[in-house]
């Protein structure tokens, strides 16, 4: 009998060799950019506000300068806070915070099963290969019963930069190349963390429009932020400027307030999940439920 083919490795969409590059010259002014990355810290840091937990020791996955950990500093949710990143630029300046901050890499975690009983990762995940893998090892490093709050962009994000430049270089080029990053979609996330087996998991998204004077300011806060496309050798093209003019003049007529700005939209998509233990709540299972719907309706109307 013929063995089974081993599974295929994921395929490499990202250079995160580049990406570390990138983040790595964005580091010491980060802060200067990171609205966005301040504003999911704030969210992640309230849903854990929203449980009757408190944790041990926490990590920071893919933290950049460490905004979850500083923003749950001194809060006594969580006892310790460990901030990793790819980037040793990133790390330096979550330590010049205060921070107790190491490089790791997302992909590959170097910490033993059961490490940490809280996980949060703040806009890092969406730069992983194997986010189905990533996942897993952050279920892998919790204790049972601990708890992963993770954010990153969805495919929602920058709809009406990716609409310009695909009109654009349809027009002048006669065809496409990847410019922006390919994104998770929500309920893509909803089947991943059952796959990587979360228990109860939750996933939901919000999102955030920022506005700009131009394309062009919007291009600069990505630089800033460290989120310029990072696509795997062979896959990406440098972008002829005519393209990138032409798509400017796209998204100042379609996609511009009355005050002549223009809109970005960024997608956020928020996951959560447990560590699964044998004292935790079981979902019912599907039909075993003793009520009907129907009839509570029925008894609704009755009562109008």
């Amino acid at each position: 009998m013929t063995p089974p083919a081993p599974p295929k490795a994921p395929p490499r969409l990202f250079n995160r060799d580049l990406l570390v590059r990138r983040r790595d010259r964005a580091a010491r002014h980060f802060q200067e950019f990171a609205f966005l990355k301040a504003r999911v810290s704030r969210d992640i840091a309230d849903r854990l506000d929203d449980t009757t937990r408190t944790f041990r020791s926490g990590l920071e996955l893919g933290g950049h300068d460490g905004g979850v950990a500083r923003v749950l500093a001194g809060g006594g949710k969580v006892g310790a806070m460990l901030v990793t990143d790819a980037s040793p630029g990133m790390v330096a300046q979550a330590a010049a915070h205060g921070l107790d901050a190491e490089v790791a890499d997302e992909e590959a975690l170097p910490y033993a099963p059961a490490s940490f009983d809280l996980v949060v990762s703040a806009l890092s995940l969406h730069w992983v290969n194997d986010l189905p893998g990533a996942l897993v090892q952050v279920r892998r490093v919790l204790e049972p019963d601990g708890l992963f709050v993770g954010a990153l962009l969805g495919a929602g994000t920058l709809g009406e930069v990716r609409t310009c430049l695909v009109e654009a270089e349809t027009e002048i080029m006669g065809g496409l190349a990847p410019r922006l990053s390919p994104l998770p979609a929500l309920s893509d996330m909803a089947a991943l963390m059952q796959r990587a087996g979360f228990a109860l998991p939750v996933v939901d998204r919000d999102s955030v429009t920022v506005r700009y004077d131009s394309l062009f300011g919007l291009l600069a806060d990505l630089k800033g932020m460290g989120e310029r496309a990072a696509f795997a050798p062979g896959m990406g093209q440098p972008l002829p400027r005519r393209v990138l003019m032409r798509a400017a003049e796209l998204y100042a007529q379609n996609f511009s307030d009355p005050d002549g700005r223009v809109r970005a939209t960024f997608e956020i998509i928020y996951l959560s999940g447990w560590s699964p233990a044998p004292n935790q709540p079981k979902p019912l299972k599907p039909g075993s439920a003793t009520a009907s719907l129907a009839e509570a309706v029925r008894k609704q109307a009755g009562r109008q």
